[in-house]
């Protein structure tokens, strides 16, 4: 987030628009959320240690080297891809651990650990515009190259733990029918918990990634994924635009980069706030909705912000916007395991922070486009608000159809008198009392193949 402060550095030394210039923080972003998945894909066979170390790693290089950066496409390079596809192999490995970790108050967990990023912009924006102030923006690139290597140590200090599905899916396959009995034999004599056993023959290999990415055909994650696109759109801009939006109204640099410290320091106390109300027992039930009106909120902010003229009015919609962004960052990975359940996490989120890399590669260069050609910042930022209204909107009448479609099951239940015949696949009927309790109509709404099954 605090490459945005580099962003004015950036367009007075190379001389370019606004749109070109855009492109770096896009490229981050984008390289960031594509190789999520390879980030999961690591982490599931190797381990979640040698992912953010190399990460790390691969971070650090591509910023020192942008501080020898001669052209804005070296910096496409070397500060888009390189340094994005390092952040992508830290991020989705650390962020699936605490959901393997937690579970009663996953939600505060979640708040906690990715408050982070808050901390992160909070005490980096001002100190990345001293660092740009004293030893212009190549040695603030060659210091921030330094600092990211720790993402090694935070690495280092990573403890996976596996947990029961790991043991039950590899289980399952032991089952399967097209598994040979002598290789059988052979599996069962080598470690259950070992990713040698998903490379030991190819049919194994094939139904372990089946079963890790089955959940893409759920009609819950498919809304889920169209949400996060348009929210994906809407969300990134602002932290390219803040900071030069402020500049163009008379704002100081100084005050610009106290802006960020504020989106910051409030993302925190939305992570960990909002977790936390959201793991009380009457909103726990209802963290989706509670995702999708921090999203609205934020679309909101947006729509609101080009009538902001001075820095008097940018500091209160630094605080909303910080804390609902927070808000719904938080909720990201829990609405995600709401949705795909604790054994898919890691690649669910792997695809939902992949979902992210369009939208974020587009959407900064586009809205610098609209800058250059209405020399104003309105259509950018009203742009941005109703994509994420939208989004907000879309998921919202989603859940409404899934909760108007289970109370319609549940009343024809309740009159077809003392047997339900449920056909499941044409031809074979199952026979079930008609009293049935809450929890088994919601599980016959969502999956009746499974139910047919139990």
């Amino acid at each position: 987030r605090c490459i945005s402060i580099f962003f004015v550095e950036f367009q007075a030394y190379f001389g370019q628009d606004y749109a070109r210039t855009a492109w770096i923080h896009s490229i981050v972003d984008c390289a960031t959320m594509l190789c999520a998945p390879v980030g999961s894909l690591i982490s599931n066979h190797v381990s979640c240690q040698v992912g953010i170390m190399l990460g790390g790693l691969l971070a650090s290089a591509g910023l020192i080297l942008s501080s020898f950066a001669t052209s804005l496409e070296h910096l496409y390079l070397s500060l888009g891809v390189l340094t994005g596809l390092g952040f992508a192999l830290c991020y989705s490995p650390a962020i699936a651990m605490v959901g393997k970790y937690f579970n009663k108050r996953k939600a505060l967990a979640y708040g906690i650990a990715m408050s982070g990023s808050g901390i992160g912009t909070f005490i980096l924006a001002p100190v990345v515009q001293l660092l740009i102030e004293q030893f212009s923006w190549r040695g603030a690139l060659l210091i921030l190259g330094g600092f990211v290597l720790n993402l090694c140590v935070c690495g280092a200090l990573m403890r996976p733990i596996a947990l029961k599905e790991h043991h039950k899916t590899a289980s399952e396959f032991l089952e399967q029918d097209y598994v040979p009995e002598a290789q059988k034999q052979d599996l069962k004599q080598m470690s259950i918990c070992s990713p040698l056993i998903k490379a030991w023959s190819h049919e194994c290999l094939c139904y372990c990634s089946w079963k890790e990415y089955d959940f893409l055909l759920m009609p819950g994650f498919m809304v889920l994924a169209v949400s996060v696109l348009f929210m994906a759109y809407g969300c990134s801009p602002l932290f390219v635009y803040l900071v030069p939006y402020a500049l163009s109204i008379g704002v100081s640099h100084h005050q610009a980069a106290f802006l960020m410290s504020i989106l910051g320091v409030v993302d925190i106390i939305g992570n960990i706030t909002f977790g936390w109300l959201t793991d009380r027992r009457c909103l726990k039930k209802h963290r989706d909705f509670c995702y999708l009106f921090a999203v609205g909120m934020d679309g909101l902010c947006c729509l609101f912000l080009p009538v902001l003229q001075n820095f008097s009015l940018l500091v209160p919609f630094s605080f909303t916007f910080g804390y609902f962004d927070g808000a719904y960052v938080t909720l990201i990975p829990v609405v995600t395991a709401d949705v795909v359940g604790t054994s898919s996490l890691s690649s669910a989120l792997g695809v939902v922070y992949f979902l992210h890399a369009i939208p974020y590669l587009v959407s900064p260069p586009v809205a610098g486009w609209l800058v250059d050609t209405t020399g104003s910042y309105t259509a950018s930022f009203l742009l941005c608000g109703f994509s994420m209204m939208f989004s907000s909107t879309l998921l919202c009448f989603a859940r409404l159809a899934k909760k108007i479609k289970r109370t319609h099951l549940r009343s024809l239940t309740n009159d077809t008198g003392t047997k339900q015949h449920i056909w499941t696949n044409g031809a074979i009927a199952y026979s079930v009392t008609a009293e049935l309790d809450q929890k088994d109509v919601e599980f016959l709404a969502t999956d009746t193949n499974s139910y047919s099954n139990r």
